[in-house]
């Protein structure tokens, strides 16, 4: 018996039992129809085509036959060969993105994940394990940006390398990120500086505990604020808590970001040829990340307000964005540093100490 037989007889026997129970007045024509999952009035034509044609008369036609909507089976075979070929390893939520905007694919996201399951080209995901509460949002941009990096392999046939990443707490608007060698000040430096210039200065800024960001004495231990990093003094000069997360979860935001990065940036890049980090950097600042946004970014609780504060003198940035070290003129007005000796030029009616 194949599976559509074995359905109609389940449903034959179903309507036979209702029907016999509300012909004993066990049950009204409203209560008949409940049980049958449709109204009264359907139950009534079920038993007008019943007296007229018997079982026949209920049976559901179209069961045994393909649907008119039904996607031809060489359209399916073409979407598991693109996905095969060219689109390996990709989400499903990426995938059909894609599908939609470089082939007019009119199909449905549930569909295209049926589809992959079933030629098992893509596993089910997980079950999610216990729900633990979010923090809540800032309420409007600019009182809290997220700064992280990620190492990563994001150019294939390359070494890993880090993307660094500022967004907002607000929004998850990813205002900046690049691919570099290795994170350090440098990088963070060029980072604030992006994001300063354009928008504002922000209430506050959440980072790691690394070491470019802050001092820690003892592992596992808090961080010491009253020695601080090129990073930290720069912050403090500019009048920008700096807040340590001290632990994974507590960058939830940032850390889902990233899960996010990595399974789309490095196949965006593959897709088109990209394998130099100044290729890869102008692909993220002048297509992906707008396009990131537009899918990831969500409205702020309260959008007509800003916690970003103007830059009054965005060249004074720089000055104070940068790494600064102490050093002693000697006699001759000169300074060592990182053991070269450089002189300093004669200032007309100045004194150099």
């Amino acid at each position: 018996m194949n599976r559509t037989t074995w359905l109609q007889d389940r449903r034959m026997d179903k309507f036979c039992d209702v029907l016999s129970r509300w012909k004993a007045r066990e049950l009204s024509a409203q209560e008949a129809g409940e049980l049958l999952g449709c109204s009264e009035r359907q139950f009534r034509r079920y038993r007008r085509r019943y007296d007229e044609e018997g079982l026949q008369g209920v049976f559901d036609k179209r069961l045994g036959k393909a649907s008119a909507r039904r996607v031809p089976i060489d359209r399916v075979n073409w979407m598991l060969w693109e996905y095969r070929t060219r689109y390996t390893g990709w989400t499903i939520k990426h995938f059909h993105e894609h599908m939609q905007k470089q082939h007019n694919f009119r199909w449905s996201y549930t569909w295209v994940k049926t589809q992959l399951h079933t030629a098992r080209l893509v596993s089910p995901a997980p079950r999610r394990g216990a729900h633990r509460r979010k923090r809540p949002r800032k309420p409007c941009i600019g009182m809290m940006l997220h700064q992280d990096g990620s190492r990563f392999a994001w150019l294939e046939g390359q070494p890993e390398l880090d993307l660094i990443v500022t967004m907002d707490d607000a929004t998850s608007e990813i205002y900046s990120a690049f691919l570099v060698e290795e994170e350090g000040t440098a990088s963070t430096f060029h980072a604030l500086l992006e994001v300063f210039t354009t928008h504002g200065l922000p209430s506050s800024l959440y980072t790691d505990r690394g070491s470019h960001y802050f001092l820690t004495p003892n592992a596992g231990e808090p961080v010491d604020k009253g020695r601080l990093t090129q990073v930290g003094r720069g912050l403090l000069q500019l009048g920008i808590e700096h807040i340590a997360a001290y632990s994974p979860e507590a960058r939830g935001r940032s850390e889902r970001t990233f899960g996010t990065l990595q399974g789309r940036l490095p196949k965006e890049l593959r897709l088109f040829g990209i394998t130099e980090i100044v290729q890869a950097n102008q692909y993220i600042r002048e297509i992906y990340l707008p396009m990131h946004n537009k899918l990831f970014a969500r409205p702020a609780q309260i959008p007509q307000e800003s916690g970003f504060v103007k830059v009054r003198d965005p060249d004074a940035l720089a000055d104070i964005l940068c790494v600064q070290q102490h050093r002693v003129v000697a006699r001759d007005n000169t300074v060592s540093y990182e053991g070269r000796c450089l002189q300093l030029p004669q200032v007309q009616r100045a004194r150099t100490t």
